[in-house]
Parts: C-alpha cells; structure tokens; sequence
C-alpha cells in the first residue's frame, strides 16, 4: 500500500472534530472521571475499581485534542469520551496524579504499517522531569479494516461485493458501472493499552508525562487516556503446588506449559493450590482444567504469554490456531478456581472458528477472580451446558471479538465487578443459541468502547438478570444495551429484568440501515419478543439518537411484535431525537420516565410501516409520572408521528437530575 494513502487515512482518521493545540499553562489539577463523566453521575453503578482514570484531553499538553466526533472509522469515535490528545515527536501530555500510585496503563494509538501488520514506537514516562521508563508502543494488534470478519490488509478488495453498503447505497457486485470504494475500506480497532510498573510509589500531585520522543517512528502517537492505581506486593502462596519446582521458566523464553500441567496434576493428588509465583511464562496452547485451583502472584506480576500458532490441518471444531487459554475438559469441568493472574495472547485477526479465547469450554461450580485479559480472541467463552460459574473482578481489554459470552444452556451463574474496555463485538452476552441461557446475572460491569455491536447484549433465554452495569460509548452496528431475537437464539421466556443502570454516549448510527438506534434497543428478527421485561431504573445519558427503541427488520415487519415491555423509574438526560423510536408493532408501558434536552419529538412512532387508520400498529400506555412532556396525551396511544430520519440536536452534557 502506498504511503500517501496510508497518510490521507492518517489525515481522516485525524481531522474529525480537530482543535487547536492550547498554549501550556500552569499544571492542571487532576481531573478523575468514570467514562469520561463525573463520577457523581454514575454513583453506584459499574464495576469498583483500582485505578483511576485520567482523560488525555483535561490533562496538561503540548499536541492536539481530537474531538469530539462519534462518526465511525475516526480516531476521536473510539476513544473514551470521544476525545482524545495527538501528539507528534517531541510533543507531550502530563497528568497529576490524584492519588498514590506504583503503576500506570496507557490508552493509545500509533499507525498500521503501510501494508498492514502493525509497527513500534517509542513513549518516554517521566514523573516530575525525571524519565523512568521508555514504552515500546505497538499497533499490531490494532487496526482492521473492510467488512465482516474483517482484515489486516488496508489495500484489500470488499470481502463481500455482494453485500449492500452505505457508502454506495448499493450492491457493488450488482451495479454498472461498479462504484469506486475508497481504500482502506472501514479502518476501525485503532486503540491499545500498555501497563507499567513504576518501580516505586508516587505521590498525589506528582506529573507523570508522556512523550512522543523526537525521531519517534510514529508519524503521531494519540493517547486516550491514563489509568493510574497503587499495587499491592506479590501475593505468596507457601502451601501449594509451585510451577517453578515442576520447571516452568519465568523469563518466558522457554515453553512453561508441560511443566504448569505437571504441577495441576500433582495439586490434585494432594489437594493443594497450583501457585504461579511473579514472572512471565510461556504458553502457546490450552491448558486444560478440572477440578483444581491455581492462582498467581496478582495480574501485575504473573504473565500467561503465548503466541497463535497456526495447526497443521484444522481440528474437529474447525480451528486453524491455537494459542494460549485455560479450557475446561470435553464434557466441561467442575470445581475450577482462576485467580490473580494475566493472559496476554497474540491474535491479530478474527477467524470465528479458532479457539484461541483467554478461557473456554464449560466449567461448573467454578471461579474466575482477579484475571487481566488482552490480545485474545475473547476473554472468555463459555459453551454450555454448565451452571454456577462466577466471574468476577478481572480486566478484559483489547479483544477481537466479545469480552465475555455465556453460549448456550449456561445457568445460574454471576459476572459480575468486572472492567471490559476495547472488545471487537459484544462485551457481555448470553446467547442462547439450541438452549436458553436461564437464571444468569450480569451484575455492576463497567463496558467501554466496544468497537462493533453491543456492550451488553442478551440474545433469549429465560429470568435473566441485567443490573447496575455502566456502559459507555459504543461505536457501531450495536448499541448500550440490546435485547434480540436473532443469531438462532431461543426464544425469550419467564422474565428478563434490566434494572439500575446507566448508559452514556450511546444510541449510535447504524451504518447499514441509515438510522440512529436507541441506548438501549429491542430487536425482533427471527421471533416475537413477548417475555415479561421490566426496565426499571436505568438511566440513559447524552444519547447520539434516541434513548430506547424498538424495532424489526423490513422484511420480517408484519410477522414478529414485540410486546409486554414495561419502563419504569427511568431518567432520560439528552437525546439527538428521540426518547421512543418504535419501528416494529406491540407494545409497551412507561412510568415514572423522565426526560429533558429531548431533540425531535418524545416518540418516534412507526409501528410496521402500515400507517392504518387507526393509528400506528404500536401503542404506548401511560402509567403516570412520566415528566419532561416527551409522552405528550396527543401521542397517545399510538398516534403515528413517523419521521425516519429526524434532523440530530446535539444534547448538552449530562448534569445532576
């Protein structure tokens, strides 16, 4: 691929919502947000966390911020809060830190390489002038491009000529003359992260800079954000099972595995721990799990690193790789405790059929505690049936595909307290294809930028549970919070409870239907929608489009409905249009719904597209309290106020109700 067009992405990525660099000033005060929102907005919901967490763009800079833009395929859309700071070499930014803190984790982007693959780059750190440590940023596994599964290749041809696209409004296969489709096609996945220990505890108030050095081999270097967190030493387990007495290597150069499996196999003679004492090992295939419990050192100190490895034919399951990941036994595991470790993998492209996932298989009556997950396909996929798995605490970033996925007859069990930033599809999902996924919580997550679809989505099952989670910034083709009839799922059944939390920056552009979606959004693809769902208590701020929405596909819009879907206790603080957009027939109850800095009209009503006499074929009952003047009598109950791309009136920042 020629330079000059890798510059003029450079350049577009770039220049949406560019500002002027600010004259330095005196140092800034720490400014420590939640999502990029004061934390007073988001009390009690998400995930509790160590660190805390520093936007570039309120910190000290010499660059440029980016932003804010919620476009697709630019660099502000994919950083937290929308904004983010550029720099060039020589440039910097400086954050004060807000607290005592040992270690750091960076948020950045550099370029792909001009054909694709990644480079390095350097990032000096320095605390109070003094350099402590030079970063060696990556970007190769960042950076995809073009449709569904997507590529690493940003000069490669539609994967899919025959799909209809936006760009176009076309078929390219089926047009003539051919349209012309811009190189690379759809860059998106531009972000990293990186941790570093400072060797010592720095104060409140100490500036930890970043600088893009002079000769820098990134033409820029964007940096999101800065997470910064007090470590605790190495935790030391004496009665266990030690991966060093059974030669494992913790340099990392020589292959660990053999001697991690010697160790689980000892453990379980004498019912004991397997201990990973502080170190990096090198693993580069599954470790297959039953019946033991094997902790670490803590995710800063104990590092599971293994590289993809392509199989010589593909194995049963269809998978081309292997590589690093904890798997439950065929047949699935029981008893199985994970804790206090990191899983770094080496994926760098998504092919659905590997299973190169941090954790798989089933585990029941199991555990996953306190895990640092990145660079895998997904943190960890479960394919039921299996029950009572919790999941709890861990960090799962930088993901190609879903953070988290109960798949199939998975029961009973909790995620719940765990931070998911950067995941390439859902963040959290219970799919419940061939069996229903039943009686399962996702309880107080915190979900950012998930690159593509939902950062929580439940697609069937019965009395789920989804609660007090925090979801911020979604990009494309997906939303906040979506209930769906699609992907073969079961139906939905019992009840579904989505209660207590908040979503910012959500309701984003669905590129391939041309509309906004809502935060949260109910699709009925394959089957009615008709379980008992009650949404009570969920707050949906600075909505791109609308804040709910209920919707089918043209094709299949006079076959399913989507009813019994009950709201109450909502607050609704900012919409682009809608509060309601109800492209689908059904039903639905509002109480007790407050809206304010609504942009189009309260309800957005469609139904299935008959436009009747008698009104649109979805109703809305009111069931009092619901204040702003969004559900207006004249709406009632299902007058058709159908205008389907309403003008978008930017709301003004969330502020206390």
């Amino acid at each position: 691929m020629p330079r000059t067009l890798l510059a003029a992405l450079a350049a577009a990525v770039l220049a949406s919502g560019l500002t002027a660099p600010p004259a330095l000033a005196e140092q800034k005060a720490p400014v420590v947000t939640r999502a990029a929102l004061d934390p007073a907005l988001v009390a009690g919901r998400g995930a509790k966390v160590a660190f805390a967490e520093q936007e570039a763009e309120n910190a000290t800079t010499s660059g440029t911020v980016i932003g804010p833009d919620r476009s697709a395929y630019t660099l502000p859309a994919e950083a937290s809060g929308r904004k983010a700071v550029r720099l060039t070499p020589g440039q910097h930014v400086e954050f004060t830190l807000p607290a005592t803190a040992n270690a750091i984790t960076v948020r950045y982007s550099i370029p792909d390489a001009p054909g694709g693959g990644g480079i390095t780059a350097p990032l000096d750190v320095a605390v109070n002038g003094r350099k402590l440590a030079t970063m060696t940023l990556t970007s190769q596994y960042s950076w995809l491009y073009n449709q569904y599964p997507f590529s690493n290749d940003p000069g490669a041809d539609l994967l899919h000529p025959d799909w209809w696209i936006t760009e176009c409004s076309c078929v390219p296969s089926a047009t003539t003359p051919p349209p012309v489709i811009a190189k690379p096609f759809r860059p998106s996945h531009f972000y990293d992260e990186q941790r570093l220990l400072l060797g010592r505890a720095h104060r409140a108030g100490d500036r930890v800079r970043l600088t893009a050095p002079a000769g820098s081999t990134a033409a820029w270097t964007v940096i999101d954000l800065l997470d910064s967190e007090l470590v605790g030493p190495p935790r030391v387990e004496p009665v266990a099972a030690d991966v060093l007495a059974f030669g494992a290597d913790p340099t990392g150069r020589r292959d660990s595995a053999g001697a991690i499996e010697r160790a689980i196999a000892v453990a379980k003679r004498k019912r004991v721990k397997v201990y990973l004492p502080p170190g990096t090992y090198q693993v580069n295939r599954h470790i297959i799990v039953d019946d033991v419990t094997i902790t670490g050192a803590g995710n800063w100190y104990t590092i599971i690193k293994g590289r993809e490895v392509a199989l010589p034919e593909p194995a049963p399951d269809g998978s081309m790789h292997t590589g690093v990941g904890f798997y439950g036994k065929d047949g699935g595991s029981r008893n199985v405790h994970l804790s206090g470790f990191a899983i770094e993998g080496d994926v760098r492209e998504r092919i659905d059929t590997d299973q190169v996932n941090g954790i798989g298989g089933a585990m029941s009556d199991s555990t996953i505690d306190g895990l640092h997950l990145r660079h895998t396909k997904v943190g960890i996929w479960f394919d039921g049936p299996m029950t009572n798995v919790r999941i709890t605490g861990n960090i799962i970033v930088d993901q190609i595909a879903d953070a988290i996925n109960f798949h199939t007859g998975v029961t009973n069990s909790v995620v719940a307290n765990n931070f998911l930033r950067n995941s390439g599809d859902d963040a959290l999902a219970m799919w419940s294809e061939k069996s229903a996924n039943t009686g399962n919580t996702f309880d107080h997550n915190t979900v950012q930028t998930p690159v593509l679809a939902n950062g929580i989505a439940i697609y069937g099952g019965r009395d789920n549970t989804v609660s007090g989670n925090l979801v911020a910034d979604p990009i494309r083709e997906g939303s906040a919070i979506q209930v769906g009839s699609r992907f073969g799922a079961e139906p939905f059944t019992g009840r579904l409870d989505i209660t207590g939390n908040t979503t910012v920056r959500s309701g984003t552009y669905e590129l391939n239907w041309n509309i906004g979606l809502g935060a949260i959004w109910f699709y009925a693809l394959e089957k009615d929608i008709s379980a008992d769902i009650r949404v009570r208590g969920n707050h949906f701020l600075d909505n791109t489009y609308n804040a709910i929405m209920l919707v089918s596909e043209w094709s299949v819009k006079d076959l399913y409905a989507i009813t019994n879907v009950h709201f109450k206790d909502t607050r609704v603080d900012g919409t682009g249009t809608s509060v309601v957009s109800a492209r689908v027939k059904g039903s639905a109850t509002f109480e007790n719904t407050d809206a304010r800095n609504v942009g189009a009209v309260g309800v957005n009503n469609c139904g299935s597209f008959g436009f009747p006499p008698t009104g649109s074929e979805f109703s809305l009952t009111d069931r009092g309290g619901n204040d702003g003047g969004w559900l207006a009598p004249w709406l009632l109950p299902n007058t058709i106020t159908c205008d389907d791309r309403p003008p978008v009136v930017a709301p003004p920042a969330p502020a206390p109700w």
